[in-house]
């Protein structure tokens, strides 16, 4: 859990090219949000709806958003990619790369290039909206009983690899729910961290961008209504299964399974200095003190972040492998998931929500041993 220094080193880097992409396109003409449109769905297009605003309302992070009426009177939301969007990723990193290995001298346990070839992968998922599509889709069935968390349907005639359609949907960005009730507030991070964890040990199955802006919050319904799904990705049994360990044993205070399961998962070789391993295992516990009581655990108050931060020198000196793939993205959604935490100020006991969770992840795995036993 302590790649923390990818993140933050390259996450600004990043910002700047999406800003760029973003500033770049921002003001799409109407002809060629037209010629996008028509690419996708063909020259009828309009014809599909009763109405259409040629003046986007929002902008996505590749691409910007238009009101719409569907012929049975239903709105939608139509997510359009900027043009050239998806062929300038890989030159942009690329150039990023030999940016920064002229112009910065980069510690060794940084390994940049394995940071920046995952965030390629990423961020090509990102702009392929059927994907996307697919996703959402997805969450909407691994989350039809949930009585909390609500996901918009996808509209797939008016889908396309870059043109997403979806039910527009009402609420406010959780940035906007620091002025609530303590009670709600701690209603919403309970169920952010909760439904995190969820994701990652139940369905296996995550969304991986924690920006406040993907999560609105529905007031009338009480509800949180879950949007962009385009940095989803599965993760393996095997991952899981150690990783649930490394996160069990952080919330009972047990070093030696943490640093045991990190070498499982390839987070260290095992020939680490004394020092790394250390500052390893550490900035584990320091992620895993939520979990580790049954008290109300104070987010508004806890300084984790920083104390993590005060490791990364020792890890960017000693660490021999970069962390598995599967940890970059997550570990941003965790960290992410975290921040809305702190920034609502949630006083929340997570311990046994996190044990409800660690139980039943044992449970499944008890009975599939059972199932391919009575197999075999």
């Amino acid at each position: 859990m302590s790649e923390g220094p990818h993140n933050s080193f390259i996450s600004p880097q990043l910002q700047k090219i999406f800003e760029r992409v973003r500033q770049s396109a921002d003001f799409m003409p109407t002809w060629q949000m037209n010629k996008v449109m028509e690419e996708e769905l063909g020259m009828g297009w309009r014809e599909k709806l009763l109405s259409f605003e040629d003046k986007p309302f929002a902008a996505a992070s590749i691409g910007q958003v238009h009101r719409a009426v569907m012929l049975d009177g239903r709105e939608i939301a139509m997510k359009i990619q900027y043009p050239g969007v998806a062929e300038s990723i890989h030159s942009d990193i690329d150039n990023l790369m030999a940016v920064l290995k002229m112009s910065v001298s980069l510690p060794e346990g940084l390994f940049a290039d394995s940071s920046l070839e995952v965030l390629q992968r990423e961020l090509a998922w990102e702009c392929d909206y059927k994907r996307e599509a697919e996703s959402a889709k997805k969450f909407k069935s691994l989350l039809a009983d949930d009585p909390f968390f609500g996901v918009p349907f996808v509209v797939d005639e008016l889908s396309a690899g870059r043109v997403l359609a979806m039910e527009l949907v009402s609420g406010v960005p959780l940035d906007s729910c620091v002025g609530l009730d303590q009670e709600t507030r701690n209603m919403i991070s309970f169920s952010i961290l909760q439904l995190c964890l969820r994701e990652l040990f139940e369905f296996r199955f995550m969304q991986t961008d924690p920006n406040w802006a993907n999560f609105f919050y529905n007031a009338e319904q009480n509800k949180i209504i879950l949007l962009d799904f385009g940095a989803c990705r599965d993760y393996p049994e095997a991952f899981t299964d150690d990783y649930i360990q490394v996160v069990h044993g952080a919330s009972v205070g047990d070093r030696a399974t943490v640093l045991e399961k990190s070498k499982d998962l390839k987070f260290l070789t095992g020939f680490e200095t004394k020092a790394f391993q250390d500052a390893h295992v550490e900035a584990v516990m320091i992620l895993g003190e939520a979990f580790a009581n049954s008290d109300a655990f104070d987010f508004g108050t806890q300084s984790t972040t920083q104390r993590i931060h005060s490791l990364i020198p020792v890890m960017l000196r000693h660490r021999l492998t970069p962390p598995p793939e599967e940890t970059y993205s997550l570990h941003r959604k965790m960290a992410g998931s975290f921040l809305i935490c702190s920034k609502l100020g949630a006083k929340i006991a997570c311990r046994d929500m996190f044990l409800d969770i660690y139980n039943a992840y044992n449970q499944r795995g008890l009975q599939k041993e059972k199932a391919s036993r009575g197999q075999a």
